[in-house]
């Protein structure tokens, strides 16, 4: 009959304010880590203010990190509020155990080790920010096993950056997002590793 939608075409949803701020705020966290420069910015944010649909969302953040379509907030929302600051000394910085992790992390350490174990620890939101300003030590950050992590804006001069879990968010599971600068440590993210009862 004329006129009339097949059940089997699917109609396209209008995306929300909501849905606008979250690609608003996935942009100014992509200018923040220098993956965009202000001009891209503004250019980018007017056609976000001014999308309908969320594929009118993809030009814009087809190459930026996560699913340019995926717009719930678990996977999008930037955590707000000031960071929770660790400073580290030549001894290191070591955080384990049962322990409250905020939403946002800021990690200074000059010379000594640093390790941040979050698998035994309290994650009361989906997405961990995780900010590194590193000089010569190393940094382990263990995550739990389903976790992702993205360290596309981590940046190490002289040392390496290596990550053994997946990058992209998933509904549901643990989500890291590590950036910031490392001088000449290396950094590693991965999985608790088990063997004869202890964990490393």
């Amino acid at each position: 009959m004329e006129g009339r939608r097949l059940p089997e075409e699917r109609r396209e949803i209008r995306i929300s304010d909501a849905d606008r701020e979250r690609a608003a705020e996935r942009l100014n966290r992509a200018l923040g880590e220098g993956r965009i420069t202000v001009e891209e910015l503004q250019e980018r944010l007017s056609t976000v203010y001014a999308a309908r649909f969320g594929v009118d969302l993809v030009p814009v953040l087809a190459d930026l990190p996560g699913d340019p379509l995926d717009l719930s907030a678990d996977v999008l929302a930037t955590p707000v509020g000031p960071p929770t600051v660790l400073r580290g000394g030549v001894g290191g910085l070591k955080r384990r155990g049962d322990w409250n992790v905020p939403a946002r992390l800021r990690v200074q350490s000059s010379f000594g080790p640093v390790l941040l174990d979050f698998c035994d620890a309290e994650l009361p939101r989906p997405v961990v920010e995780i900010e590194l300003e590193l000089g010569a030590g190393s940094a382990r950050i263990l995550v739990p096993a389903q976790a992702t992590a993205d360290v596309d804006g981590l940046v190490s001069s002289y040392g390496s950056v290596r990550s053994k879990v997946p990058a992209r968010a998933v509904q549901g599971r643990p989500h890291f997002r590590i950036y910031g600068r490392t001088a000449a440590g290396s950094v590693t993210v991965r999985t608790r590793y088990t063997f004869a009862g202890r964990h490393f």
